[in-house]
């Protein structure tokens, strides 16, 4: 589905991503591991369109992404769940679903609804519609900016560092939320994440370290050499 050859990133003239090479397959969820400053952050950036290689190629579906802007991404039905959430605070949790749907490659229907999926996934946000974004706890937030991104119905998820600052129960019904979109949907997930207990939910991994990436593998492979060389735990 998603294929990355040779990718080289600079920001100026600081090399921050060297000839990185990364698949993701149909339906598969694979997680990209390293310690903080390594490059997994841009990397998502770029494979949105945020930021331009200067060298290499990303493929999706068999077509280069290169040429199309970060909406047309979107539209091609990549999601992105950034770090940080970014759900808009002064709208109320169903204007923050609502607005994923602009990712639909027709765009929002006017009398577009809250699939009953969604609440399957995340019970806690049908309970919290009029609230405004803004007034959710850290994990109800990260339920939400995820929900969001599946009302684009995205084939790709992006999701980056989903766990940060959020309390150990919430990861859990994060991590079997996203288990679950898998199995249900087909879709296919790239997590950029520090939880080991979620990186174990993966299938494969790649680890990176100044930019490159220097070991992959199956998660149920991993080992807790390459655990304490590349996991902040």
């Amino acid at each position: 589905m998603l294929h990355i050859s040779g990718l080289n990133v600079f920001y100026g003239e600081s090399h921050i991503l060297r000839d990185v090479d990364l698949s993701v397959p149909e339906g598969k969820m694979i997680c990209l591991i390293g310690r903080n400053g390594v490059g997994k952050t841009t990397l998502l950036k770029t494979i949105m369109g945020l930021l331009s290689p200067r060298r290499g190629s990303i493929d999706y579906n068999g077509r280069s992404l290169l040429d199309f802007s970060t909406d047309k991404r979107v539209r091609l039905g990549i999601g992105y769940v950034p770090q940080g959430r970014e759900i808009i605070p002064r709208l109320s949790v169903k204007e923050n679903l609502l607005l994923g749907c602009e990712a639909r490659p027709r765009g929002r229907k006017g009398n577009e609804t809250v699939p009953d999926e969604i609440f399957e996934l995340f019970p806690v946000l049908k309970t919290m519609l009029s609230r405004m974004g803004g007034d959710l706890s850290g994990g109800q937030q990260q339920q939400l900016a995820i929900a969001r991104a599946l009302m684009g119905k995205p084939k790709l998820l992006l999701l980056d560092e989903p766990t940060e600052g959020i309390q150990p129960s919430i990861i859990l019904e994060i991590e079997a939320a996203v288990r679950r979109i898998i199995e249900a949907t087909g879709i296919s997930v790239l997590l950029v994440e520090q939880h080991l207990h979620f990186v174990r939910q993966a299938d494969f991994y790649y680890a990176m370290q100044k930019g490159g990436i220097v070991a992959s593998g199956d998660t149920s492979q991993l080992s807790n050499e390459v655990v304490q060389k590349f996991l902040a735990v």
